[in-house]
């Protein structure tokens, strides 16, 4: 029931989400394209419900760097810069000041604005509005091999569908190293309910005013 239920209500809340935030959605690409230009959105590949891999939706934050004949987005750029891609993976797979990220990208990474478009991921079925963290597929590998106790703890964290907001990012987003994060999820899907969804909802938006752990 419980699944059955929370699937009815991720699908509910994010289309009236979706609705209420309608000014967001239109106002955002705009500032965006006179900002830094095309595109708007940012799909990278996350790693959902048992292993699945997906394409989560992003508004763009990052720079688009030019090469010969086309443009790179910024991950492109980090992996060929091996003293910034030492530091990224050295942080988690985060850097504080990241060089590679846009005026308006940080304002929208500080209040969560980028991870908008996710309601969508949530309609189609991919995300949750309530769930552990997606990871990067290579990040979950590497961070497994950094911290190899929490290996049987991922397995139980890829049984659950990943959420738009979850124990992490109520908790210290970015703050939080991978093997903490990992025991957040796992304990969230240990004692999950309908109360502790709203709870894990209602905690969000303090989150996202204060922007503490966002980079």
């Amino acid at each position: 029931m419980y699944d059955a239920v929370k699937r009815l209500l991720d699908i509910i809340g994010a289309i009236v989400a979706s609705i209420l935030f309608l000014p967001i959605f239109i106002f955002l690409p705009i500032v965006i394209a006179l900002d830094s230009g095309l595109p708007i959105f940012y799909c990278p590949i996350r790693v959902g419900k048992n292993g699945k891999l997906f394409q989560m939706i992003k508004f763009r934050s990052m720079r688009m760097y030019s090469v010969p004949g086309k443009q790179q987005h910024a991950d492109t750029a980090l992996k060929r810069d091996k003293e910034l891609l030492a530091s990224y993976k050295k942080n988690s797979y985060k850097l504080p000041e990241d060089p590679r990220i846009t005026t308006v990208g940080r304002m929208m990474r500080k209040s969560s604005l980028d991870e908008f478009p996710q309601f969508w991921n949530v309609i189609r079925g991919e995300m949750s509005l309530v769930g552990p963290r997606a990871y990067l597929p290579n990040e979950l590998l590497e961070q497994q091999d950094a911290f190899p106790h929490t290996k049987p703890l991922v397995r139980i964290m890829l049984t659950g569908k990943p959420g738009l907001t979850g124990p992490w990012q109520v908790s210290g987003r970015s703050n939080i190293n991978f093997d903490k994060r990992i025991v957040l999820d796992v304990e969230y899907l240990k004692r999950r309910s309908f109360l502790y969804d709203i709870w894990m909802i209602l905690k969000t938006f303090p989150a996202l005013l204060t922007g503490r752990g966002a980079v």
